[in-house]
């Protein structure tokens, strides 16, 4: 066994030193409204099977969040084919690798396995559409490590509120992304199990879905076993969906959240961003690479090395379908105070609104992009996850191979602009992130 498992690794070490060209694939639809996507890459043996649901956090009610996180866990239960805890165990023991992820537009599961393994993959990701395991001791069993995740990772993890989007609340006063993503135990712990179950049959249909299978196959087998498997599947009527608008912040907001796990305070400056889909989007990710990306980047040069006023500085973006989120945050370094820091992040936001910058700068952020794209699409899992997030999220499959012509397209006026409508200062939420000590009563 440990020697399949090594082999299995280097394979896959083998196949992330391919540089990635572009990426071709097939898309087509079964007649039960499952949309399928194929990207055939003979180069090692391995194969990526992968289902992403159209549902996510913001699609809860009030009372009732957490579920779309909850199901994360759940359907890794096991089904009425597949005994009760043995899902990991069978993936294994077959030389793969699986795991799921939610935020609050999807939830994605995968498993890649040895290609002769193809057939196990899209069984088991089948078995979750038709036999899942949805009782009272699933329900039950999850809800505790749903509580133990929510505690490693929120509750006592450093920053931990900010990381996950606990702090997304002070940006969107309205829209569902306001709520955290893993939702309020207490909805889960009230739910009942009647609830639980509706949440599924709401949401899991397949034609809520996209399948993506990516890496070394026949498509004429693969798409005999895709019929065999999941053609069969009833689709539903789609549930309708609620769209809520987001009011453009008119005034600067400022809050203060306290952290009992941190010694040194954060200071935060975040932003409600367009949607994934819109270039501009794209042109912000050019400006967080600009202030903030490696040790060139203009505020760490200025924060970090010029002034050191700052331990340790960066900026996040979070690309989601209706809006994203865009968070610039720095720590200080000894006694600097948090309005030493909004100073100098001030002073370099204010540049980018001003002045153009200049075509090295330009071209390095252009060479960093192309040298993450290369590598976020240099092995099958990357690939399988960008080409199901481009069909259900963006609307266009093939972004995968349009993201470096976009970027190589953006110009300095763009990113002037583009810093001017959306890092104003009326736009922005100015985080404290605080030690608990520091709360006065």
């Amino acid at each position: 066994m440990r020697k399949s498992i090594l082999t299995f690794s280097f394979l896959l070490l083998a196949y992330t030193t391919i540089q990635a060209q572009k990426v071709k694939f097939e898309e087509y639809t079964l007649q039960n409204g499952m949309h399928v996507i194929l990207h055939q890459d003979n180069s090692a043996p391995v194969v990526t099977v992968a289902v992403m649901y159209n549902v996510g956090a913001k699609d809860e009610v009030d009372g009732k969040t957490g579920m779309a996180h909850f199901y994360e866990h759940l359907l890794f239960t096991g089904t009425k084919n597949i005994g009760r805890d043995q899902w990991s165990k069978i993936v294994s023991s077959n030389g793969g690798t699986g795991n799921a992820n939610t935020n609050w537009d999807r939830t994605y599961y995968y498993e890649t396995f040895p290609s002769n393994n193809l057939q196990l993959g899209l069984w088991m990701e089948s078995e979750r559409l038709l036999h899942p395991i949805i009782d009272q001791k699933a329900v039950d069993t999850q809800n505790e490590v749903v509580k133990e995740e929510k505690r490693m990772r929120m509750d006592n993890a450093p920053y931990g509120k900010f990381i996950y989007g606990d702090t997304y609340r002070h940006i969107f006063d309205k829209h569902n992304y306001g709520r955290p993503m893993i939702g309020y135990i207490k909805d889960l712990d009230a739910a009942k199990l009647s609830e639980f179950q509706d949440f599924y049959n709401k949401w899991y249909m397949p034609n809520n879905a996209v399948l993506v299978v990516a890496g070394d196959f026949k498509k004429p087998q693969a798409k005999q076993w895709i019929k065999a498997y999941f053609g069969a599947i009833p689709k539903r009527t789609l549930p309708e969906r609620i769209t809520i608008v987001e009011p453009e912040r008119t005034q600067e907001k400022r809050v203060k959240e306290y952290d009992a796990n941190i010694q040194i305070p954060a200071f935060i400056l975040a932003y409600k961003t367009p949607s994934m889909r819109a270039r501009e989007a794209k042109v912000l990710d050019v400006i967080s690479t600009i202030l903030s990306n490696g040790k060139s980047s203009r505020l760490y040069k200025k924060m970090v090395d010029t002034k050191k006023e700052a331990l340790q500085v960066g900026s996040f973006s979070r690309p989601l379908k209706d809006y994203s989120v865009y968070s610039i945050l720095a720590l200080p370094l000894g006694k600097t105070s948090l309005a030493t820091l909004e100073k100098s992040m001030d002073e370099e936001i204010l540049k980018l609104q001003t002045e153009l910058v200049s075509d090295q700068e330009l071209q390095k952020v252009r060479n960093i992009f192309e040298n993450n794209f290369v590598n976020s699409n240099s092995n099958i899992q990357g690939i399988a996850n960008t080409l199901a997030r481009n069909y259900l999220l963006v609307g266009d499959t093939n972004r995968i191979n349009k993201e470096l012509e976009i970027i190589n397209s953006i110009t300095k006026e763009e990113i002037r602009t583009v810093a001017k409508k959306y890092l104003a200062k009326s736009r922005r939420v100015v985080i404290e992130y605080l030690p608990e000590s520091k709360k006065k009563n």
